[in-house]
């Protein structure tokens, strides 16, 4: 990605959504989501068109993703069928100015399915323990597998997260997962390695209101579930850390870089675009930078949803709109939906999309006409 310059009115505030009626959405459109609000009770849309993917859970092999079930109810194969072909394509023009078309945005943003999971999916004695919330549940066909600690033993296989896609359908360039809890830190790491995970972006500080976020890295050097992480270095940026460590088992070290991003505001959408696209080109450049052999990148916030999802999406778009001179931020949401639900959670958030991308593109051409 280039390296820009950014004018004075790149940081001026966007216009923040006006009140609107909610549709068929749990959460209030001022403010960012809070998960352990949420219920998977729905009504007008995403009830009808369905929320959930009906899969009988089986052990998988780590690193594997189940295939699409064939047990679809009606309403769950039309939320499917929807976010498979959801498509508004757009050129630089058209995306100027439906960032600026609130009402726009938020009918597209209730238009399309959210794909939660259903509880139920995950009937399984000690399962809830490893959720932060009980409502947000990785996707069974896509979910992240670990290394089962004895043959039949579903839990010890269990981690909330989600490989997606990335640009070009490219398979597990992404892993979107809730924060760490206590409970579960064990359990991330093991995925951090299993996976060969090059880079965690961090998007959400350790307590908002409430905690969000276990710190799961150690102040120098820890040994977890067998794999040695040492803080190497720390260097300190306008709007995020970077903590590089390494990660040792069984013979085998690895570099491994953390991008904690700190300056999304706390239940709100952040009212400046050029600090996460600064992100964005920060963790492309360091992918780009990675072995050959690493694995997906893993993105996390609270819940593995909202900021995560602002953030993938913005990464595919980023290279859909420098390679194509289009973008279609309508068909990434929903193919991001379709792996882990809920993936850019509320209608502020989506326009906040819209904007970053529109700011991008004007610092494209910009670069191309210097």
């Amino acid at each position: 990605m280039h390296s820009f310059l950014y004018a004075k009115q790149d940081f001026y505030e966007l216009d923040a959504v006006p009140e609107t009626p909610v549709f068929d959405c749990f959460m209030d459109m001022k403010t960012e989501a809070d998960p352990a609000t949420l219920t998977v009770k729905s009504v007008g849309l995403q009830e009808r068109r369905g929320s959930n993917v009906s899969l009988t859970l089986d052990m998988c092999t780590p690193g594997t993703t189940e295939p699409y079930g064939a047990l679809l109810s009606p309403r769950e194969q039309s939320t499917q069928e929807y976010l498979q072909n959801a498509s508004n394509l757009l050129t630089p023009e058209q995306l100027h100015k439906r960032a600026l078309d609130d009402a726009a945005l938020q009918a597209e943003f209730y238009e399309t399915p959210m794909n939660f999971v259903d509880p139920k999916e995950y009937n399984f004695p000690g399962v809830v323990r490893k959720n932060r919330y009980k409502t947000i549940l990785p996707n069974t066909h896509s979910r992240v597998c670990l290394q089962a600690k004895e043959e039949g033993d579903f839990l010890s296989t269990y981690i909330n997260a989600n490989y997606l896609k990335g640009y070009g359908g490219k398979e597990k360039a992404y892993i979107a997962t809730q924060g760490p809890t206590v409970n579960t830190v064990g359990d991330f790491w093991k995925m951090v390695w299993q996976e060969r995970c090059p880079i965690i972006v961090m998007i959400t500080n350790i307590e908002e209101k409430n905690e969000k976020c276990t710190e799961y890295w150690p102040e120098d050097s820890v040994i977890c579930e067998g794999i040695e992480i040492t803080v190497k270095q720390v260097i300190q940026a306008d709007d995020y850390s970077l903590r590089i460590f390494t990660v040792k088992s069984e013979g085998e070290e690895r570099t491994l870089r953390q991008y904690w991003y700190t300056s999304w505001p706390d239940q709100k959408t952040p009212d400046k675009a050029p600090p996460l696209l600064e992100l964005v080109k920060e963790v492309e450049e360091a992918r780009k930078q990675a072995p050959l052999n690493s694995g997906p990148v893993i993105v996390h916030c609270s819940a593995g949803i909202g900021r995560t999802g602002c953030f993938i999406a913005t990464s595919i778009l980023c290279q859909q709109l420098n390679n194509e001179g289009v973008v279609d931020i309508l068909k990434t949401t929903s193919q991001l939906r379709l792996d882990r639900g809920g993936m850019i959670q509320t209608a502020e958030q989506y326009q906040f999309v819209h904007h970053v991308l529109s700011l991008y593109e004007r610092l494209l051409r910009k670069t191309s006409e210097e």
